[in-house]
């Protein structure tokens, strides 16, 4: 568990509330972190702060400003936007529960763990949890924290309760925008089969812990690399980047499909003689006995 919760408060169902703490489910990923350096002296590029007409300023001096018009700013204090009440800043209260699948995967953004926040609160944790399990809900609800209000869901994972933050309505382009130009043309019956074969044969459980960011790999190999042959460009790999070829139609597709499947032609040729042929293997004998004879000669 995370040493620090970034959120302490209530989670509110009519009128129960469960005291909890929120911790960060996600944590950031291997990176390669660059700077930007100044070529001519190798030196690294720094930025300033300043105002035009003044030149740099401190930090101290620097307040948020919404601009109400060009060049004119109502300036805040962080006092005053701590001082905004919102009642999710402390209380999640959850005002809806949706089916588990009807949310869209768009909408989610990040999930943390919401743990009880002693032993008093878990009792009616376990109860929540076990209610929302049980009936195949999602809760939904908005709680405030650094800076902003979320939408959020809440829901079961394992022993305790995941809570994800949504993005809102106005944050999620619809989908139409996008998809209205693909047809409605139903797709070839046998094409459907092989590709449905494909995925069926590559099913399994998810385990993320099979994937790797390959290219921060690469990355390191490549300044690892650099730094034997001394600043040298190194180009890797220069048609990696190629447009794929155009022009792929139906036969392409059952080709490459057949062939993912390993039922291109001369395996499924083999395979028919090896099957069809046999009950006629008998008929056939005494015209494939002398050819089997001196094979065993040269042997």
């Amino acid at each position: 568990m995370a040493a620090r919760a970034i959120w302490r408060g209530q989670i509110r169902l009519a009128l129960v509330s469960i005291p909890v703490e929120l911790f960060p489910a996600t944590r950031s990923g291997a990176q390669i972190q660059f700077h930007q350096v100044h070529e001519p002296s190798g030196k690294r590029i720094k930025y300033e702060k300043v105002v035009p007409g003044i030149g740099p300023v401190d930090r101290d001096e620097i307040v948020k400003g919404y601009e109400v018009s060009k060049g004119h700013y109502i300036l805040l204090d962080p006092e005053e936007i701590e001082s905004v009440k919102l009642e999710s800043r402390k209380t999640l209260d959850l005002v809806q529960f949706v089916d588990e699948g009807e949310i869209e995967s768009t909408f989610f953004e990040k999930p943390y763990y919401v743990v009880p926040a002693d032993d008093l609160a878990e009792e009616a944790y376990v109860v929540l949890r076990d209610a929302l399990k049980a009936a195949k809900k999602v809760g939904i609800g908005q709680l405030a924290m650094r800076g902003q209000e979320y939408m959020v869901s809440l829901k079961p994972s394992g022993r305790g309760l995941l809570l994800e933050t949504l993005r809102y309505a106005d944050e999620v382009h619809k989908a139409s925008g996008f998809f209205r130009d693909i047809g409605d043309t139903k797709p070839d019956a046998d094409l459907l089969d092989m590709a449905s074969m494909l995925i069926e044969r590559k099913a399994g459980e998810f385990n993320p812990s099979e994937f790797h960011n390959r290219y921060v790999d690469a990355l390191h190999r490549l300044i690892e690399e650099k730094q034997k042959k001394k600043g040298e460009k190194i180009i890797e790999d220069p048609d990696a980047d190629a447009p794929l070829p155009k022009g792929s139609n139906v036969i392409d597709l059952m080709a490459a499909l057949k062939k993912s499947l390993g039922d291109d032609k001369k395996d499924g040729g083999a395979k028919a003689k090896s099957t069809a042929k046999k009950p006629a293997a008998k008929k056939s004998a005494a015209k494939k006995e002398p050819a089997k004879a001196p094979a065993r000669k040269r042997a």
